[in-house]
């Protein structure tokens, strides 16, 4: 697609910060991105937990909602890393999703275009995120803007009965 008929498309395309009204459709966001990778299941995140976490008193992390012609199309949700190498923050997108139905108008672009001028405007140093290793149309997706594997680094988490056993 070049770039004039994405400039089109993404036309009715606007982008605008999650307010606490919009915990609910944030919500179904998560359900369906949850969904989509294959784990729903997975989701133990409530309206009061995701309100907490974007509009409490200390707010962990961010969200932006994109809307085509009038209706939620998609959502970043985002917060602020740091590196000791670079002495700056970052940012790091937790999850961008784009319901299937409004794909291929340029609405994860715009979104992704979005954080990386909220990264500039911060002074970050980087824009990070994961992608799983079978999603290759995000893997595409992510490589034609300019985006590159961190194939050296290997990710890891504790969790659960892990995470207590260690805490004790």
């Amino acid at each position: 697609m070049s770039d004039h008929s994405a400039g089109v498309a993404a036309a009715a395309v606007t982008l605008r910060p999650a307010s606490p009204a919009d915990i609910a459709v944030l919500l179904d966001l998560v359900h369906a991105l949850a969904d989509y990778e294959k784990a729903p299941h997975e989701v133990e995140m409530t309206a009061p937990m995701l309100h907490e976490a974007l509009f409490g008193a200390q707010p962990l992390a961010r969200a932006v909602l994109a809307e085509a012609d009038g209706a939620v199309a998609g959502f970043a949700l985002f917060f602020t890393s740091f590196s000791t190498w670079t002495g700056r923050a970052g940012l790091y997108l937790e999850d961008l999703f784009v319901l299937p139905a409004a794909r291929g108008r340029g609405i994860g672009r715009a979104l992704l275009r979005h954080l990386a001028r909220e990264a500039v405007r911060l002074g970050c140093a980087r824009l990070e995120w994961s992608v799983l290793d079978w999603n290759r149309p995000a893997i595409d997706f992510y490589q034609s803007l300019g985006a590159v594997p961190i194939d050296q680094w290997t990710r890891y988490r504790l969790k659960g009965e892990a995470l207590a056993a260690l805490a004790a």
